[in-house]
């Protein structure tokens, strides 16, 4: 038999697809009086955890850089989910003007915050209207600003929860704070090696945040998690090359995982009764899984909080 893309199915590739497209069972949790946030829900992965989330019963704000993109998610997601506790707000995780605009309306809008899921990521090159790092400003920076503006509402509202979608490529991060404290310039690069690297880097920094806030947030109802999602076949890569894109395509349609499998990470995570004591941990396929030294150092977790409060001009 051969598949789409000229992949022979193997005795040896079905069990390479099968780790990789693992699915697992959902919680049965309803969530009637609860609000979410979910960023990058447009598209992917975000779109399908919002329309369950929704489906469940929960009041979900889509919140998305794109004004015509979210509109027609918030469309969709309403009709797929049958529900009409569904609202767009317009969020640029790359402007920290913006973000602080989403968060002051979002504040002043909604009385409630149950769940956070800091979803949104990209992987392109450029920079950010602050001047960072295009990866490092949207996929760290934007929403450890964001989390924080709204933390006070996170305890209020508690027991919450904080979802950070990070990425298995974390393992090949690391993070130049000489770098960071002299130019703002995590996060650029060309080849696509260099592109890669600043993106693992953006993903570890996901994992250290995540670390970090626990420690800062034991002692209150508020509890926090890093996954990752698996391999996606989603849009991520969209703003590569298409000689790329046309490489990989035959690869992720047939190795990797589509977007409701994608998203059933996510949703354990935000949903699974009983992990509150794995807050600040790491998960993959519904399991927690043990990460290395470099992503749970405590003295890197903090060091990036400290710098990071200074790049966002928070207190």
């Amino acid at each position: 038999m051969v598949l789409s893309g000229q992949i022979g199915e193997t005795a040896f590739t079905t069990k390479i697809r099968k780790l990789f497209v693992a699915y697992h069972d959902l919680s049965k949790a309803k969530l009637h009086g609860k609000t979410v946030i979910v960023t990058g829900s447009n598209t992917g992965i975000g779109k399908v955890t919002a329309i369950d989330l929704a489906k469940r019963g929960a009041r979900v704000i889509l919140a998305c850089r794109s004004k015509q993109r979210g509109e027609a998610a918030l469309e969709e997601v309403k009709r797929e989910s049958g529900s009409n506790q569904v609202v767009f707000m317009q969020l640029d995780l790359g402007s920290l003007k913006s973000v602080h605009i989403f968060a002051d309306n979002f504040l002043k809008s909604e009385p409630r915050l149950d769940l956070l899921i800091n979803n949104a990521g990209i992987y392109m090159q450029g920079r950010t209207e602050d001047g960072l790092g295009m990866m490092f400003g949207v996929n760290h920076i934007g929403h450890f600003l964001l989390t924080n503006l709204l933390l006070d509402r996170l305890k209020k509202c508690g027991p919450s929860r904080v979802v950070n979608v990070s990425s298995v490529a974390h393992n090949f991060g690391k993070i130049d704070f000489d770098c960071l404290n002299t130019q703002k310039a995590l996060g650029l690069g060309t080849s696509f090696m260099e592109v890669f690297q600043i993106y693992s880097d953006s993903k570890l920094c996901n994992v250290l945040f995540n670390h970090e806030l626990a420690k800062r947030l034991q002692g209150t109802k508020v509890t926090c998690y890093s996954l990752h999602p698996g391999a996606i076949n989603s849009e991520l890569a969209r703003n590569t090359s298409s000689v790329l894109q046309l490489l990989l395509k035959p690869v992720t349609a047939y190795f990797f995982k589509n977007t409701v499998q994608g998203a059933q990470n996510t949703l354990h995570c935000a949903l699974q009764e009983g992990i509150e004591p794995l807050s600040g941990c790491y998960f993959s396929n519904c399991t927690v899984r043990e990460v290395y030294d470099k992503a749970k150092d405590d003295a890197a977790a903090k060091k990036l909080w400290e710098l990071s409060e200074r790049l966002c001009g928070l207190p």
